[in-house]
């Protein structure tokens, strides 16, 4: 069955241009001459993609947006539009667009814009084909967990893997970011593509543009030979952006551009080279807030967080550190250790801030050092031994406190407790009173009187 695409334009001329080259590509097309026609034919055709002028008479196509993604989420829009302005495309996809194109384009630009969307919304019957079998066999690899938190995270790995949707993946520091990354492009059609990964922090930004993009030889000083880029290296495949929140200015926009064209010019070249590439990204910045200092481009990140995934860090996610110590046990061959009791305690109470990466740490670090195959208290580091992350100087503890001989202040501790109380419950209040064993109303009271807000509230 032929997808069914509807064009919507006041410009007959341009309509029938449109029409007739889609037609011959293979669509089923339908068009009509205003926006509000065109929300009748859609009713009526239920078309799989649909492509809008930005300026039409009546109902122009910001609305005409707006109301197909109120009839029908899932259905795709392209905007067509002769004021190729950022601010006008970052308004379009805020509001769910998929992508647009620019007065004037050429026959070849509108088929590839046309086919990526009609891939991108899998409505093929190879898509339909692989998300079925994606559903059956869906392989986290190293991606270890039980909670809800994660749960919610495998849900968002199943829908988007199989996509070519960019996705932005953020969260705290040693929270497995490439780890899901790695998940996505295992459970995609692009699995047996490469999976190349690059820090952008970790190279200078001299050389990172060379790194992405490639160069010629002599494009600069010691560019003695020809060199491929991570772009071209991941053709066919995946590429990994980690910290891409650490991109300079300067380079952002011919990422962007990169995305956008899906070519890449390599530095002193003159010839643009055409790339297959998914783009998954990370980064542990907030990105929002990065964009409201000027330090990163709105239109790029909306390119890359088509689909956005946080991680919850390890405190959020107590119930999976158990899972997490036998399965590091068992990738370092010690799959007979166990932990007793109360080190099991003290681990799951501790506050974890370098995340998983330090949990696999930390069991290294104990199975190398063990006298035998129970791990107890006496073996664990004093940080995690004494109760818990230090506070000043004084410890709150999973098991017992430990204070100071100086002393400490009562409500500091207090406020120290509530906290980690709604830290370790998602700052679920109810869930967070019913662990501290006291009313909902006295947890409200104490947030109150000692300032705590949640996270995304501060």
């Amino acid at each position: 069955m032929k997808p069914r695409i509807l064009i919507i334009d006041d410009d007959t001329s341009l309509r029938r241009v449109l029409e007739y080259n889609l037609q011959e590509t293979g669509y089923a097309v339908a068009t009509a001459a205003s926006g509000e026609e065109g929300l009748s034919r859609f009713d009526e055709v239920s078309p799989a993609l649909v492509i809008t002028d930005m300026k039409m008479p009546g109902m122009d196509g910001m609305q005409v947006l707006k109301a197909v993604k109120e009839r029908a989420p899932e259905t795709l829009v392209i905007m067509i539009t002769a004021f190729g302005t950022v601010d006008i495309a970052v308004e379009a996809m805020k509001a769910g667009a998929y992508d647009y194109i620019t007065k004037p384009f050429n026959r070849d630009e509108l088929r590839l814009t046309v086919a990526k969307a009609l891939q991108f919304s899998g409505l093929t019957v190879e898509n339909k084909r692989l998300k079925g079998e994606l559903a059956d066999r869906a392989d986290f690899g190293a991606m270890v967990g039980s909670s809800t938190a994660m749960e919610k995270v495998f849900q968002v790995v199943r829908k988007v893997a199989d996509t070519e949707a960019s996705v932005l993946i953020t969260g705290e520091s040693g929270t497995g970011k490439e780890l899901v990354a790695r998940s996505i492009h295992a459970c995609s059609s692009r699995a047996g593509g490469p999976f190349i990964a690059i820090n952008c922090a970790a190279i200078p930004r001299d050389l990172l543009e060379s790194e992405l993009f490639g160069h010629v030889k002599g494009a600069f000083t010691g560019a003695i030979k020809d060199k491929t880029g991570r772009f071209s290296l991941a053709d066919g495949g995946t590429l990994f952006l980690d910290e891409v929140g650490e991109l300079s200015l300067e380079l952002q926009p011919k990422l962007l551009r990169a995305l956008q064209e899906r070519t890449v010019e390599p530095v002193g070249g003159s010839k643009e080279l055409k790339i297959d590439v998914r783009v998954v990204a990370a980064t542990n910045l907030d990105i929002e807030k990065a964009i409201s200092e000027g330090t990163f481009r709105e239109d790029l990140y909306y390119r890359l967080a088509v689909i956005p995934l946080h991680l919850p860090p390890l405190r959020q996610r107590r119930d999976d550190i158990p899972l997490l110590l036998r399965h590091f046990c068992s990738k370092h061959k010690a799959a007979q250790v166990s932990f007793d009791t109360h080190c099991l305690a003290l681990l799951t109470g501790y506050a974890w801030p370098g995340n998983v990466r330090e949990l696999e740490n930390l069991v290294e670090r104990l199975l190398i050092m063990r006298c035998g195959d129970t791990i107890t208290i006496e073996d664990l580091p004093d940080k995690i031994r004494s109760g818990g992350v230090a506070l000043g100087s004084v410890t709150v503890p999973g098991v017992v406190i430990s204070l100071p001989d100086e002393g400490y202040s009562l409500e500091q501790l207090e406020r120290e407790v509530v906290v980690q109380a709604l830290e370790r419950n998602g700052w679920n209040q109810t869930a967070a009173a019913r662990f501290l064993r006291i009313p909902r109303h006295t947890l409200i009271y104490r947030m109150e009187k000692y300032e705590i807000v949640p996270p995304e509230k501060s």
